[in-house]
Order: C-alpha cells, then sequence, then structure tokens
C-alpha cells in the first residue's frame, strides 16, 4: 500500500467489506436459540427439535448434524476445537468429542428445562434452568451433580469470570453470585423484577445483564451494584455479547439489534432487516458477528452492523473539497469516522480513522481518474465520488 500523508488523523489500515445484516441461508425453519463459534470459521447453531447445526466458512454454508434428541436445545459451547455441549428441554445435555461429528446423549440427573451451560476449563462445567436447577460436573460431563443456588426462580444464564467465580441471571430480576466454584451462592441486587435472560463480564468488574422490557444492567465492581442503562427500546432483550471491553452488542424481541462502542455509556440501534425474534448473539471480532433467531433465521454482519445507505441527512454531515481536485482533498465531517479511498473498482487504496472535524489526505500519488470516498461512522456509511485531475 502506498503511503499515507495526512494532517490530523490516525491512521488504521483494515479488510474491505462493508455490508450491513445479511440473511444467511440455514437450512431450517426451526427457532434457533443459540450460537458459538470455536474459531473464526466454526460456529455451530442450535434449537428447536433437536436441531444443531454446523459451519466450516464463516456461515456462508450450514450443515445439519444427528443430535440424537428431539428436546429443544437452548444453548451450546465448545472448551476446545472438538469437544462441545448443548443442553435443552427435560434435562437434555449432549456432548460432542469430534467437532460435532457426533453428539452422545449425556446422563442428566433432572428433567428441567436446561437453559445454559458455561465451562470455566475442560473439565469444570455449570448449567442452569428452570426452577433454580443447577448442575455441576468437575469430569468434563461425565457426570452432572445437583447443587443448590438458593433460588427457585428460572435461571437463565450463567456465566464465570475465573474458576471459582460466576454469576447466574433469570425470572424476577435473578442475579446470584458465587467465588468457590458453585458451592455457595449469594443473591445480588438487580433492582429490577423483570425477567434477566443474558449475562456477560469483560472483565472480572465489569458486567452486564439483559432482559424483558429493554432492561439493561451494568456493574463495574463485580456485582455489589447494578446500574440500569438507557438503550432506547422497550423490547425484550435476549443475549448479550462484548468481543472486546468496549465493543458490545444485544439482541432481542422484533428483530431488536443494539450496539455500544464505548462501555454500555451509549448505545445504538441497528437495523436488522426482520421483524423475527433474535435469541443469540456472537461476535468473532469486533465487527465480525452472528445472530440466530425463530423459523431459522441467521443473520452475519463483517463490519459491526452499520448501516450502509447514502440518506440525505448523514449525507448533509459529510463535506469533501475540492472536487475536482490535484494534489489534495479535504475531508468536512460531524463527527469521529472510518474514512477510505477507493478506485472505481473498489479496492481500497488508502485508510485512516480520524477524531477531527476536518481531514486533509495526500492525493499527489494517485494517477488521474475517478475515485470514491466512504466515511464509516457509528450511525452508517456515506460515499461520494471525487475526480483527480
Amino acid at each position: 500500500m502506498k503511503k499515507l500523508t495526512l494532517s490530523i488523523c490516525l491512521m488504521l489500515f483494515s479488510a474491505a467489506g462493508f455490508s450491513q445484516w445479511t440473511a444467511l441461508n440455514s437450512g431450517t425453519t426451526n427457532d434457533l436459540l443459540s450460537i458459538y463459534f470455536t474459531d473464526a470459521n466454526t460456529g455451530f447453531a442450535v434449537g428447536l427439535w433437536g436441531t444443531i447445526l454446523k459451519t466450516e466458512n464463516a456461515g456462508t454454508t450450514w450443515t445439519a448434524q444427528t443430535s440424537g434428541t428431539s428436546e429443544f436445545l437452548d444453548a451450546v459451547t465448545f472448551t476446545d476445537t472438538n469437544t462441545g455441549y448443548v443442553v435443552g428441554g427435560n434435562g437434555a445435555i449432549l456432548k460432542t468429542i469430534n467437532g460435532g461429528n457426533s453428539w452422545v446423549v449425556q446422563t442428566s440427573p433432572t428433567t428441567n428445562y436446561l437453559r445454559s451451560v458455561y465451562f470455566t476449563d475442560t473439565q469444570n462445567g455449570y448449567i442452569v434452568g428452570e426452577s433454580g436447577i443447577f448442575l455441576k460436573t468437575s469430569d468434563a460431563g461425565l457426570t452432572w451433580n445437583i447443587l443448590s443456588c438458593g433460588t427457585t426462580n428460572a435461571l437463565m444464564s450463567v456465566y464465570f469470570t475465573a474458576a471459582d467465580t460466576g454469576y447466574a441471571v433469570g425470572y424476577n430480576g435473578t442475579i446470584i453470585k458465587t467465588t468457590d466454584r458453585g458451592l455457595n451462592w449469594a443473591a445480588q441486587n438487580s433492582g429490577t423484577t423483570n425477567a434477566l435472560q443474558s449475562v456477560y463480564f469483560t472483565t472480572p468488574a465489569i458486567g452486564y445483564a439483559v432482559g424483558w422490557g429493554g432492561t439493561i444492567l451494568k456493574t463495574i465492581n463485580g456485582g455489589i451494584n447494578w446500574i440500569a442503562q438507557t438503550c432506547g427500546t422497550t423490547n425484550s432483550l435476549r443475549s448479550v455479547n462484548f468481543p472486546n471491553i468496549d465493543t458490545g452488542y444485544i439482541v432481542g424481541g422484533f428483530g431488536t439489534i443494539i450496539k455500544t462502542m464505548n462501555a454500555g455509556t451509549t448505545w445504538t440501534t441497528q437495523t436488522s432487516g426482520i421483524n423475527n425474534w433474535l435469541n443469540s448473539v456472537y461476535f468473532t471480532s469486533p465487527n465480525t458477528g452472528f445472530a440466530v433467531g425463530d423459523s431459522g433465521q441467521i443473520l452475519k454482519s463483517t463490519n459491526g452492523g452499520l448501516f450502509v445507505e447514502e440518506n440525505n441527512l448523514l449525507e448533509s454531515t459529510i463535506n469533501i473539497f475540492p472536487n475536482p481536485t490535484n494534489d489534495k482533498i479535504d475531508i468536512s465531517i460531524a463527527q469521529k469516522a472510518k474514512i477510505e479511498i477507493l478506485n472505481i473498482n473498489g479496492l481500497i487504496i488508502k485508510a485512516i480513522y480520524c477524531n477531527n472535524k476536518v481531514a486533509t489526505i495526500d492525493l499527489s500519488d494517485l494517477s488521474s481518474g475517478i475515485y470514491i470516498i466512504k466515511v464509516i461512522k457509528e450511525n452508517g456509511i456515506v460515499t461520494k465520488k471525487f475526480i483527480k485531475e
């Protein structure tokens, strides 16, 4: 890539490809309830009637796997590329040791509906579900034992920040915490009676819980306090995932997708393009992620869910001058943005990240011709053409 000279911006190179959330062909109409990726290309989605799907090409194609059960499957996780677990209705626990080529039904000590599974290492795992059921294994799922967790409320999600420290959330605003590998649990004050559906921590101290009525709670002190966040929706929220400490995504009812780029200080609604419920979200990088939902819906984004369109309101905030130009071009923006210059064939030639209101870019190394400037902001993307004389 040619050297980029600019006056007031920081350089950042990245891959091309900026589509908004795109619907993928899952090959099923069964509701999908959970998604998990073991690497950038290999992922699994599970759902109703024993559905297990696998992709090995980052979601381009999905292959149905034989689960050996017709139970509703609510959650999937893997401890390595080969070893994975799925849980669901009627106490169902499934395990694979060959990357999903075959699944074996495990002996379960309960018939309660199981909602979430989490492993802290290859041996130690935890499952939560209806009526406050809590299961633990210390032998990679060979045996599961029922332990008391101090609540009979349905538990919908479990997450551990360390080998000994974990959280579970559920109905009636339930949040419980353990610091001794699940032997004892203490109730935390959530400040809500709304059902909580998903919990996720980005550090041992910073975590999020989401649920009905657009509820988002955040803690910065390991759950001592949970503070309600403003997110701009009252739709029920089903799943939260953070690919890094600042960037997070939440999905929920009626195609809801919301995103934060500042650790939950503000949340921005994204356009999913669907009205189906979205039940689970998983990002393999800050920009590449997947959401699954009812009727076999699978969505994918490769640009952090940015909405790509040239709407008049957004376009009016971006100005480029002079045009035509000779040696440089100034780009006036109202907020921080990523800026790309592409040739007429769509190949990225220059890429910068700008925190200032005006970016000045040296074009002296470009040949004469027509080029495209793409300005990528949190609330959308604007593309404009310019002529280099």
